[in-house]
């Protein structure tokens, strides 16, 4: 029987990626992601997650959790998603900042007034540009090559265990769950609050 060493380095690989990359993060932008949400909260204004491809999905997951604490949270591209105004907030999920969905999303979101956060990888990126705060999520990207750098060699990563995005979009996954646990603290919410709230006609 296979030993599975393959799995289990990129399981370790994966998993020191994420504890690292919380000495890289800027927890003061964080901070500020936090009470901008708990902004839009307590003024009952909207939250919009925007992410393609896999970052879409954790962006999803993201909205989600919203939802339960009792945020109008919404995903773009849903049809029941609604415009978006001054003193809204979009949450702008790219590893690269250059995603072509989630700059066009930005920019007219920008032009709305809307609040923008952008979490990427690159503080330079034409994403970030049209942000009010980036927070800055260490990672490979899928475009990355000489300028993942930072990813690579000082937090010790050798084979490419872990495939184009997946160490951005697995630590945007951890950071934006942590994100909820600091907002259920608080806003003083409970799981059984937000078990009222989740689905209860699921499909079998």
């Amino acid at each position: 029987m296979e030993e599975l060493n393959y799995f289990k380095n990129a399981y370790v690989e994966i998993g020191n990626f994420i504890l690292n990359a919380l000495n890289a993060i800027n927890i003061k932008d964080v901070e500020s992601f936090i009470n901008a949400l708990i902004n839009v909260y307590k003024n009952d204004r909207k939250v919009l997650v925007v992410g393609a491809g896999r970052s879409g999905l954790v962006g999803r997951a993201f909205a989600m959790r919203l939802m339960h604490l009792g945020f109008r949270s919404y995903v773009l591209g849903e049809t029941i998603t609604p415009s978006v105004g001054e003193g809204d907030l979009v949450v702008a999920i790219s590893g690269s900042g250059t995603t072509t969905m989630v700059v066009a999303a930005a920019e007219a979101a920008k032009r709305m007034k809307a609040m923008i956060i952008a979490i990427t990888s690159y503080r330079d990126s034409p994403l970030a540009s049209y942000a009010d705060l980036v927070v800055q999520v260490p990672g490979r990207t899928k475009v990355a090559k000489m300028d993942d750098y930072f990813a690579r060699q000082i937090l010790g990563l050798h084979e490419p265990l872990a495939p184009l995005g997946t160490l951005f979009e697995d630590t945007t996954m951890v950071l934006l769950d942590a994100v909820i646990a600091e907002l259920m603290y608080r806003l003083k919410k409970t799981e059984d609050e937000i078990r009222m709230r989740h689905a209860n006609i699921e499909v079998p």
